[in-house]
């Protein structure tokens, strides 16, 4: 099986599987930030989101969302979460299978996620990326 996150839905990959709901599954990270980094993963490939039908997108952040709540039902798991989803290689995408992380975070753990290249959009910049993202949207 080319697709290692196939294989582990098939299970003829190794995880430590944390939630199966059929449609969508959770496993923890072989590279976690901290303990409980969990990727939630469709069942079905799709490599990217615009291969992503929205009614599993909705399950993958529902199951997501769940388990977010319990990392942060218990302040040993988490003080806070990131849901992280790379689309594309551009992007960070190392697994061409669509996954949400699931991140638990600690003040002090040491990732940040921040971009301080440059000066932030002015809103005359910020009104024009809008006109082009409605038109790319249809609206």
């Amino acid at each position: 099986m080319s697709c290692v996150f196939c294989g582990i839905a098939a299970g003829a990959e190794p995880a430590s599987v944390v939630r199966d709901d059929g449609e969508v599954l959770a496993f923890l990270s072989t590279a976690p930030v901290n303990p409980g980094h969990a990727l939630v993963v469709p069942r079905a490939h799709a490599t990217g989101l615009a291969d992503l039908p929205a009614d599993t997108g909705a399950a993958i952040w529902r199951l997501a969302r769940e388990l977010a709540v319990a990392l942060r039902r218990d302040a040993a798991w988490a003080e806070g979460v990131n849901l992280h989803l790379s689309d594309g290689a551009a992007a960070g995408q190392h697994v061409d299978h669509v996954h949400l992380h699931v991140i638990p975070r600690f003040a002090e753990d040491g990732l940040r996620i921040t971009d301080a290249r440059h000066e932030p959009p002015s809103r005359v910049e910020l009104d024009d990326v809008a006109v082009r993202l409605r038109a790319a949207l249809g609206g």
